[in-house]
Formats: C-alpha cells, structure tokens, sequence
C-alpha cells in the first residue's frame, strides 16, 4: 500500500512531483486534498510521531465503516488502532466502549485516554469501580460488556465502536467464552475493532468474523519496529543464540550446541562411583568447562546486564515466592541500582501513593523492605501483591526509576511495562497440573516485553543456561513467531438462561452454532468430509471389482467374515479358559512343591521357593504378593533362582512330589543352590513330565460354525474360480467401509457439539424448573442476574433460603465459597470455618452441590468438558468472615495464611457476588439482600477499600 503524505517545498517528495506531467501532478494534489479531508488526517497530527503501515491501513478501514482485526506483535502500536475508534466516535457522536481482559489494564487505558481527552469525556467501568459510567467513550473489562448486553442496558444507546483489546484471550479456558458472547451479541451497528497478538490463524479468525459481524478487514504485521536479538547467559558469557546463516537464514549458534553436547557426554557421578576413571586430561578439560559454563545467580545477571547496558529488564520466574526471594538476594548482594538523585524520587512517589494505607497495615504488609528495593531500583511484580504497590511498581519503572523487576508471567498480560531487556530463567512453568515446557506462543508474550519503541534501536531476550538445555529447542521457541487461536467457548447455565429469555430455545441454538468454537469444528471437519468422499470412491471401485458372475458375492463376504469373526472368540474364549485354569493350578502351589515348569526359558524341573500369590490371597503362606497373577519364586535343576510369570505355564500345572526345604537355604548362596538343586534331581529327576493332551477345539462342535460353513458351501459363489480373488477385494472393501464408518462417527461428534451441550443445559433447567419451554420461570430470572462459575449452586441457596437468617460476616463466608479456588489443592486438613449458622449453611451449600453433581452427571453435563458446576472450596471462609467482623489485617493475613494480593482479590470477587446476590434476592427474603449490602460494607475497607484495582 503507498500512503502519500502531504508534501514540502524541497523535499524528496516535491522533487518527485515536479517530475510529473500536469495531469499527474492534478492527480496527486487531488488525492492529497482527499487525505487532508479525512478523520485520520487530523487523528495523525495528535501524535508526535508518524503511524506504521498497517495502522494506517487498519485505521482506514475503520474509517471506511468497516470492522477490523489487527493482528501484530507486542510492542508494535496496534492500540493506535482502536484509539482511532475512540477519536471517530467522538467526531461522530457516538459512544466507544474499550474493553480489556484485566482491571489493571482497564485502569491504564483509562489514565492513557483521561490524558488525551480530559476525565469529563471518559468513563470506567470494572467489577469495583464505576466512573462517569455515561461518557461517551467508558474503558471496562469484557465481563462487565458481557453484563450490560445480558441485561439490555441503557447505556448500549449509541453505541457505535466496541475495541476489543488482547482479544486473544478468548483462548483462556476459564473466561474465553466471555469474548465470543460479546461478538456474537453486539448489536449489528457496533463496529468492532479486535486487536490481538500475532496468531497464525489470524485469517480463520477473521473469516468467522466477518460470518458474525460483517465486512471485516484482517491487518496482520509480523514486524517487530523494535528489533529483537536472542541470547543465552552461560556463567561470565552472554552468547547469541543464532548466528547468520547461507542465505541470511539464521541458524543455532555451534558454541550452544557443542555446550550442550559436552554437558550431555560429561560423566555423571554415578558414572564415577562406579569406578569408571577419568583420564587426566578429561578431568582437566571438564574443570575449564565448569570455570565458564555455569547458571549465574540472579545478582550476577543484574549486574552483567547493568555492565552491558541492558538494563532496564523483567526477568521472568514462575513462582511468586522466588521472585519476592530474587529481590532479597540482589539486596544481600548489595546491588545498587539506583542514584541518591533517584532514591529521593523513588521515597517522594512511593510516600505519596501509599498515603491512605493506615501506619499499622504498613509493617504487615512488608512495607519498610518493599521499599529498601524500590529505593535501590529493584521489586518483584506479582498477583500476590497488593494492588496498590503493583501499580507503584509499574509507574516507578516506566519512569526509569526501578531498573530490574522479577515478575511472574501475569506481568505479560498487556500491562504497559516494556523493557530494554526480559530475562528467562527456565523454560518450564507449573500449569496447574504439572511442570510443562513452555508453548511458543508463551515464550512469544514473555519475550515482547523487550524493546522499547522510540527509546530503544534493539530489544534483548536473555535466557540462563541451565544443565540439559536444548538449543534447538529453545531456537524453536524463539523461530515460531505465532500461536493458534483457539476457542475455549462453552455455554453455561446463566447464558442459556439469558439466551432463552431474549431469543427463545430455537434461535439460542442457532446463535451459538454461529460461536467459533463450532466454527473451527466444521472447519476441521470439512478435511475429514473430503476423506470419506474419497473413500466411498474407493468402496465403488472394490465392489466392482468384487463382482461375481454366480452371485452377490457382498452376501458371500459377510458370510467368510461371520464364520472368522466366531471362530476368533472361540480360540480367544479357550485361550482365556486355559489361562484362567493355570491361574487357578498356580495358586494351589506351596513352598516345597516340586513342579515341571512347561514351557519357556526356564522349562524343566524346579522347586517351588515361594508361590508369589496374587495380593490378598496368601493360601496359607505368607510371602511376597503380586498385583498381576501368580508369579512363583522357583529353583531349576540347573540351580537357578527365578521368578516366573503366568506366561510360563500356558496349560496347568500340577505338583509331582514334595520336598522339605531347609531353614538355612540361602537362594543368593552358590553352595546352597548346588545343594537343594542336587537334592531336588534326585529326589524327581526319574519322575516323566506330565503330556498334556490337546484338547478337542470348541469350533468343532459349534453349531454357529457349522450353520455359517453349510451355508458357505451351498452359496453360488463358493463354486467360482475366481472365488479367492473376489475375497481379496471383498476384505479390502470391508477395512475402508470400517474405517469410513469411523471418520463418519467424527464427524457427528464435531459438528453441533455446541448445541448438543446447550441442550443438555436446557433440559436440567427444565428439570429444576427453571425454564418451561420459551418461558423463564422466576428462578430461572434470578439466575440470569447471577454471573460466575458457580452460577446455578448461587441460585438454588437463593431459592431454598439456606442463606436466610445469616448475619453480614457469615453471609460473607458463605459466598466465598462460591468463588474460592486454592491455587494448589490440599485435601490434607479440613479448612477452618466460622462455628454456628454459617458452618450449617455451608454444609447445606456444599449438600445442594452434591444434588446438582448427580444431577449433572444424569443429563450428561461434563465438567472435565468445562461445563457445570465445579465443588465450593470453603478455604477462604475464615478470612472473610474474620475480615467481614471487623478484624486486623495483620490477625487475618496471620490466619489466613496467604499473600496480601490474594487477600484483596479474593475479598473483591467475593463483593462482586455479594452485589448480585443482593440484586438477585427474591423480594420476600429482604434480610438476605440487605445483609449482603451489610457484608460488602464490611469487607470494603483498609486495605480492600484503598486498591484501586482487584
């Protein structure tokens, strides 16, 4: 695209127009009029700097009307894009809504647009803040959008843009769904400006949006306008990870991989305690490799990036507690990153921030040394944080004022907090369920960080070498410049509620068959589609080329394949027959039994030592018991000891004599295994294995066989010459028609997948009364007005009154149950709950779960699937109850036994619910209602009440 800017006298531009003929110098004066003329022209001239290529491209479609996806990397300038749809709305009239995936986010943008536009013509809206919620632009989290289009809100009147910012969170697995309702539910006028991280899948993206919205562009830049340069630190020596390549391909670095290979071939010390000597020269050759090959600590990274200029840098670890114990190490180590100059600033700012938080919560909340790193130019950024001093961290370092920050990945969320450098320190993260490299995707968000635009020529990512480090694999990581998009879309209780009342049953289902989770479905089916078109090509040309001249030779087949398929299951039934009967003769073994071991490595004479039962069955005798079947310890003639498997005796086995074994018989003994194995030749050796005769097949007396081998011979087809050839083509014919049969059961389980789940959602709430065909009942009413995981188990406290009677701290304790989830489950101790009525109503909660559990499980609704309703976890009732009645923070963190910023999170969505409850309560409960205003009271205070964020 070429975008002709206006031109000066003198320019290389003027030059180029004076060269024109006069009808091409018209031509172009008339299209720089045109341009002066637009909403972009005078959009430009608000910023100081010149707009890329794809934002003006972007930003011209959005002026042309239509919608946009803008797909680029982090750092690349993408929300000029929808701040243009913030300055069209404003020039047109209408209203621009600007949502975000988190509240800190929402808080940035709002601060960002406030300073552009001034605070009277900008709201925000979060789950505890609500400010000129009337503006014509109002920045909010997708939730509350969400919110306002289930509810038909009157602020969605004049609407007439939605930005959608990091719109790839759609892919989150607990709140994706969030994003693809707000897509689908927009009134048509809305124009949508979806801006997301480089996804490979960006077209199919678009292409579901422009099914959903309309005429929507897709914008995708891979340019980074900051360079990024790839490194790893091993010990003093920061090396590049790649290096160029024939043809500037880049390829791994030889140094980092001739590393690794040294690392993988030096000996371990298992190696050396089994007396494997090292040559002198090994030994020394691996002492110089140790004296540069090493993983540097977190102050001598500091340092080496302070000494390369490569600061100032986020350094990445995935735990909350090594990043707080990063900072108390550069303490130790006496790092000073900081001037006089700026510690005076960091102390000014930071008092000035922290001035509502009363003096006593200061020490509980490790002020004093929060603020030694501070002053030094050092924090950790993480959610256990309380809000308040992770906004301190974030403005202290975009002003330059902390230089080295240990965050863990949540930081890569969108907050703007670039750096010239982001370190990694491994490339494994626990993910809930176990330690997981990360994605490329992953890597891609933590290492955008790197680069800042205008202040920066290059960014760097630093990954510390560890042992086993694959440079490959890292180079793979760091190759892959983009991710899929994937729909993490399911409906829950509240949207078939919500979707019913607005649309009715039958136009819900077709709303959601357009989401793109069903969307990408029916893509990945219609390449199975093509298959089985192709093999129901292939079945014709078999069936022709079965063809027989005698008779249907398809009928012919089915019998061929009737008599295999019995007489499998006849030899596989006698095969488990006789297994099952050594099973049985094995178990009647004792110790002292002498036996004639059938078949097998080991076949021959042998004493039994020890009969290995089964667990559980001990026959007397008391020796090592196995999980698989019995498993004999046994002494061969040859004065062997060895313990055998069922797989020896494929027929049973009986004993042929017995032997005393001796109390001193010592089985790793040499002596005495030549001993009893002596005494064992001469006590049985003359004694002849017992023949086992083979038994008469069950075929042969089967009279399924005989009727399918009869009507065999009596078919036409039986008589052919070409019978076998026939049958060749016919077997081949029957594995394509099975495996077609296969595709085609894939197919049916992918397409209408969605609504197949809204139904079953449809009929339990059906079932509870909650909807009656069209109609929502007023249960059913309620649960609209009841956002959460735990939506429906809300509603049904509400409608059985189990909350009714509670006073304000108790009723507080039972709705954290309701949006508690510990981070790491620990079924070890009963957590500790408020006595008296709030533990009963907590145990009715968690009974009335259970019903629904059963009752979900009966019509087919999966958790595991991400649909129903997960257990309450009654963790975090103690602390709101206790926070709710009034104590000290300092005695709740204490009893809590968890984070400041987990404290204040949880007591926020614990408010949130609490304001739904007391909107959602039936009118004759008036207590319930009006103690949860009472209990939101309670909790919004001190350290909950002064963050601004949650």
């Amino acid at each position: 695209m070429i975008v002709l800017l206006s031109v000066r006298p003198g320019t290389l531009e003027s030059t180029m127009t004076e060269d024109l003929s006069p009808a091409e110098r018209y031509a172009a004066a008339r299209r720089r009029a045109a341009e002066q003329a637009t909403a972009l022209a005078g959009f430009r001239e608000m910023y100081d700097f010149g707009l890329d290529p794809f934002q003006i491209e972007a930003c011209q479609a959005l002026e042309a009307g239509k919608g946009v996806l803008v797909a680029a990397p982090t750092g690349s300038g993408k929300t000029i894009v929808g701040e243009f749809a913030v300055h069209l709305a404003l020039q047109q009239g209408r209203k621009c809504f600007y949502t975000t995936p988190i509240k800190a986010l929402s808080n940035q943008k709002y601060a960002d647009l406030c300073r552009r536009y001034g605070s009277g013509k900008v709201g925000l809206l979060t789950g505890d803040n609500s400010l000129n919620s009337e503006a014509p632009v109002v920045v909010m989290t997708t939730e509350v959008l969400r919110n306002m289009l289930y509810a038909g809100s009157q602020t969605l009147l004049g609407l007439g843009y939605v930005v959608m910012d990091e719109v790839h969170y759609l892919s989150d697995r607990f709140r994706g769904a969030v994003w693809e309702e707000v897509i689908i539910h927009l009134p048509e006028s809305v124009t949508l400006v979806s801006l997301s991280a480089t996804v490979s899948n960006a077209e199919e993206f678009g292409d579901w949006l422009d099914t959903v919205r309309g005429d929507t562009e897709v914008i995708v830049s891979e340019h980074r306008p900051v360079p990024l340069f790839q490194h790893v630190l091993a010990g003093r020596r920061m090396y590049d990870l790649f290096e160029e390549g024939e043809g500037h391909r880049k390829a791994v670095n030889p140094d980092l991989t001739r590393m690794a290979r040294m690392e993988a071939s030096r000996p371990s010390l298992q190696d050396r305690r089994r007396g494997r000597a090292m040559r002198e020269a090994d030994r020394e050759r691996e002492r110089r490799q140790r004296s540069r090959i090493w993983t540097p600590s977190r102050p001598e990274v500091i340092e080496r990036l302070d000494a390369e200029g490569l600061l100032p840098a986020i350094t990445f670890i995935f735990s909350r507690a090594a990043c707080e114990a990063a900072v108390q190490q550069c303490l130790y180590a006496g790092l000073r990153l900081n001037d006089e100059a700026a510690r005076e600033r960091v102390r000014a700012l930071v008092e000035e921030r922290t001035a509502a938080i009363p003096a006593e919560d200061l020490h509980v909340l490790g002020y004093y040394e929060w603020l030694e790193g501070l002053e030094r130019g050092i924090a950790a950024h993480h959610a256990g944080m309380l809000p308040t001093f992770k906004e301190v961290v974030e403005e202290l370092f975009v002003r330059g004022l902390v230089k080295a920050v240990f965050a863990t990945e949540t930081l890569a969320l969108g907050i703007n907090m670039p750096a010239r450098s982001v370190v990694l320190e491994k490339l494994v993260k626990w993910n809930g369920e176990q330690h997981a490299d990360i994605t490329p995707g992953e890597y891609t968000q933590l290492t955008g960080r790197a680069g800042r635009r205008g202040i920066d020529v290059e960014g760097h990512a630093v990954v510390l070498w560890q042992r086993a480090m694959n440079p490959d694999h890292l180079a793979g990581l760091a190759g892959t410049r983009t991710y899929p998009l994937r729909s993490s879309f399911k409906p829950s209780y509240n949207m078939a509620v919500n979707l019913v009342e607005q649309f009715g049953r039958h136009r819900s289902r077709e709303l959601l068959e357009t989401s793109f989770a069903q969307f990408q479905a029916d893509r990945s089916v219609v390449g199975i589609s093509r298959q089985v078109q192709r093999n129901e090509e292939g079945l014709d040309g078999y069936k022709a080329s079965m063809t027989c001249h005698l008779g249907d030779f398809t009928e012919y087949a089915r019998l061929r394949r009737e008599l295999k398929d019995r007489e499998t299951d006849l030899a596989r039934q006698g095969a488990v027959q006789r297994r099952a009967e050594a099973a049985v003769a094995l178990e009647k073994l004792k110790p002292g039994d002498v036996i004639h071991v059938p078949t097998g490595k080991f076949a021959g004479l042998a004493l039994v030592l020890d009969p290995g039962l089964p667990a559980g069955r001990s026959n007397g005798h008391r020796g090592l018991e196995h999980h698989d079947g019995p498993r004999p310890l046994v002494l061969t003639a040859e004065r062997q000891v060895k313990r055998l498997a069922a797989i020896d005796f494929p027929v049973p086995v009986e004993p042929l004599e017995r032997m005393r074994i001796p109390k001193s018989f010592n089985p790793r003994s040499p002596q005495s295994r030549r001993d009893l194995a002596s005494a064992l030749r001469t006590k049985a050796g003359h004694i002849p294995a017992e023949r086992h005769r083979k038994r008469r097949s069950q075929a042969a007396d089967d009279r399924e066989i005989a009727r399918l081998r009869t009507a065999l011979r009596a078919h036409p087809c039986h008589g052919c010459d070409e019978r076998e050839d026939h049958a060749r083509w016919a077997e081949r014919y029957h594995r394509l028609l099975r495996d077609t049969k296969q595709l085609e059961h894939r197919i049916e389980g992918r397409t209408n997948t969605i609504a197949r789940t809204f139904d079953r959602i449809v009929a339990l709430l059906t079932e509870l009364d909650y909807l009656r065909g069209d109609e929502v009942t007023e249960h059913g009413k309620r649960l609209a007005r009841l956002y959460g995981e735990l939506d429906l188990l809300a509603s049904e406290c509400l409608r059985e009154r189990v909350w009714e009677g509670l006073g304000p701290a108790e009723l507080a304790a039972c709705v954290s149950a309701l949006v508690y989830e510990a981070r790491v489950s620990d079924d070890a101790m009963a957590p500790k709950l408020p006595s008296g009525k709030a533990k009963a109503a907590l145990g009715e909660m968690v009974r009335i779960w259970g019903r629904l559990d059963a009752l979900e499980e009966d019509f087919r609704i999966n958790q595991s699937e991400g649909v129903g309703q997960r257990e309450p976890d009654l963790g975090f009732a103690w602390a709101a109850y206790m926070w709710a009645s009034g104590k000290g923070l300092d005695e709740v963190l204490r009893e809590a036994e968890m984070p400041a910023g987990d404290f204040v999170r949880w007591c926020k969505q614990v408010i949130d619910v609490l304001g739904q409850i007391s909107a959602a309560a039936p009118v004759e409960d008036s207590s319930v209602a009006r103690n949860a205003r009472k209990a939101v009271d309670g909790l919004l205070r001190g350290v909950v009440a002064y963050s601004s964020v949650g």
